[in-house]
């Protein structure tokens, strides 16, 4: 058992939104345990990370209240106050500009490893218990029920009112709960990499809708020799994914120059490309028992609109929030349980109710935006166009994307 006895929350899994969680729910003054198989490698400002996040402003002030944006905007972080969105077969345009919204910026661009590094750090220095390397191989309902206690494959039980799963998309907390995950396979990669071009990014996101997926850039910082940069997002048929990870850096270059089409001059280096399998996937329920899922061990969308890890910070700060509700906690008040079904029962409606939505959206519109077929060609460049010119429509689109 934990040195600590029976602790307030165990959270599986430190990646960004894990380590959040652990983080969250130690400055509410709660004792925490985090377990993680290895720990992450340190950032590197010379290395950066392909994986990055447009991370929207109500998970911004999440992080300004973890008491981690500072540490993260001092070291790398890329505003955007301006997105395009248009369609390759013609039509109109999306835009969202920050100015006549009414907002200093939309949101940052902020690498994978940056966001977990400074987490990390944030995480142990505010008394999270660390058990790492370690992995969690049995899970069981303490006899009174008060209390969940998880085997680790060091042989630590710890136990705890509340277990936070954030242990990835094929999480074996979720299994062990049996709760059903469907996976739907889009057929596509997101092929990520960080692209070099000759004109300035204008902190623009830049986003065109093509036959076989969206082909998204993101501003960057500048490149060492001050090129312009930006990090790139394309959705790909698989076949096509595995066949441009496989070409030189120039074919590479001229193939997304021509699906790109110019806005950002011409294309002048490439970094090196990965890609990852696009899915949807939504567990049937993020509660069992004294346990919630959270981020991609409840849900996984499809990357166009850019809310995959905005979706998991949103689940961690609704958890913080509805634990919040039973009063301050200047150290946690030990008669208060956290895992209180009704309390947990009220989360989980919430968080599986916008995840099913946002989810179900974004694969509406990869359909319709992602073929050739006549029907949808004709009418979804004037849809974006009709958008764009109805700012009633524009504001109510970046209000929610932006989770305000």
């Amino acid at each position: 058992m934990s040195r600590r006895g029976v602790l307030d929350a165990v959270v599986v899994g430190a990646g960004v939104v894990g380590t959040a969680a652990a983080l969250g729910l130690a400055r509410q003054g709660l004792q925490v345990a985090l377990v993680e198989g290895r720990e992450p490698s340190s950032w590197r400002h010379d290395v950066p990370d392909l994986r990055v996040f447009a991370v929207a402003p109500d998970n911004i002030a999440l992080l300004e209240r973890l008491g981690v944006w500072e540490a993260i905007l001092s070291a790398r972080a890329q505003p955007y106050r301006n997105m395009r969105v248009w369609d390759a077969a013609g039509g109109g345009e999306l835009v969202f500009d920050a100015d006549r919204l009414g907002r200093r910026e939309l949101g940052w661009i902020v690498e994978n490893g940056l966001l977990i590094d400074r987490l990390w750090k944030a995480a142990l220095g505010a008394g999270v218990e660390l058990h790492c390397p370690d992995k969690l191989i049995a899970r069981e309902v303490s006899e009174d029920g008060r209390s969940e206690v998880l085997t680790l494959a060091s042989g630590e039980r710890l136990r705890a009112r509340l277990v936070v799963a954030a242990d990835g998309a094929d999480s074996p907390l979720r299994q062990m709960a049996g709760i059903d995950a469907p996976r739907h396979e889009y057929g596509q990669r997101g092929l990520v990499g960080f692209i070099r071009h000759s004109r300035s990014h204008q902190s623009t996101c830049w986003q065109r809708f093509l036959p076989g997926g969206p082909l998204a850039f993101l501003p960057f910082a500048d490149a060492d020799d001050g090129s312009p940069r930006s990090s790139i997002v394309w959705s790909l048929p698989d076949k096509d994914a595995e066949r441009l990870l496989a070409v030189d850096d120039d074919a590479f270059l001229a193939e997304l120059a021509r699906a790109f089409d110019g806005p950002l001059g011409e294309l002048t280096g490439v970094s090196r490309r990965a890609a990852f399998p696009l899915r949807r996937q939504l567990a049937a329920t993020q509660l069992s028992g004294r346990m919630v899922l959270v981020g991609d061990a409840a849900h996984a969308v499809h990357p166009l609109a850019g809310q995959g890890v905005n979706l998991g910070l949103r689940d961690i700060n609704a958890l913080l929030a509805t634990l919040s509700q039973s009063g301050p906690r200047d150290g946690a008040r030990r008669d208060d349980d956290v895992g209180a079904s009704h309390r947990l029962k009220r989360w989980n409606r919430q968080r599986r109710s916008d995840a099913a939505v946002s989810a179900y959206a974004f694969e509406a519109i990869n359909r319709v935006f992602s073929n050739d077929a006549v029907v949808p060609t004709l009418m979804r460049g004037h849809l974006l166009g009709l958008a764009g010119r109805t700012p009633s429509m524009t504001r109510a689109l970046w209000r929610h994307a932006a989770g305000l």
